[in-house]
């Protein structure tokens, strides 16, 4: 089995895969001064539909960390925000439908409550991990049913697994 690491979530190393923004703390442009600040546009992503923009939430608890399964969206992006908990996110490169699945390339990202982060379409990810013993609240922005209509989702194989070393 092979066992990757836990790296820092930075623009530079995220940024095959999306973005981020701190939206608890922002530091970006703003409208306003105190008490009302307007930190604007921080964060964008095609979600490319005519759909509803849906609120989802994710709760996950503490397991083993070994990513097992993997998803993808190849219509829209995705919007993953911790919203009590930090997380450990797992992203490997978007595919071609027949290509192999690139788990030689995946990486895991600490995700820091309250930052919001955008998975590109096509990008491999499934639900996080939390790194402690507290479970992780995570809201989740995707078009409507994209769950049912857009959801391409693998079962690895026992020997492809892969170990997260936190």
């Amino acid at each position: 089995m092979r066992t990757i690491k836990v790296e820092q979530l930075t623009l530079e190393a995220y940024k095959p895969f999306g973005t981020y923004a701190n939206l608890i703390n922002p530091t970006d442009e703003k409208l306003g001064s105190k008490p009302v600040e307007f930190f604007r546009d921080q964060l964008q992503i095609d979600v490319n539909s005519n759909n509803m923009f849906s609120y989802s939430c994710c709760r996950v608890e503490k397991r083993p960390m070994i990513i097992d399964i993997l998803e993808y969206h190849s219509k829209c992006g995705e919007v993953v925000l911790p919203l009590d908990n930090d997380i450990l996110l797992q992203v490997a490169p978007a595919t071609g439908n027949n290509d192999p699945l690139p788990l030689d390339k995946m990486r895991v990202f600490f995700v820091p409550k309250g930052t919001a982060i955008t998975i590109k379409p096509g990008v491999w990810h499934w639900g996080p991990f939390t790194p402690n013993d507290q479970p992780a609240n995570i809201l989740i922005n995707l078009p409507e049913r994209t769950y049912a209509n857009d959801c391409i989702v693998v079962n690895l194989e026992e020997k492809d697994f892969i170990t997260i070393e936190a």
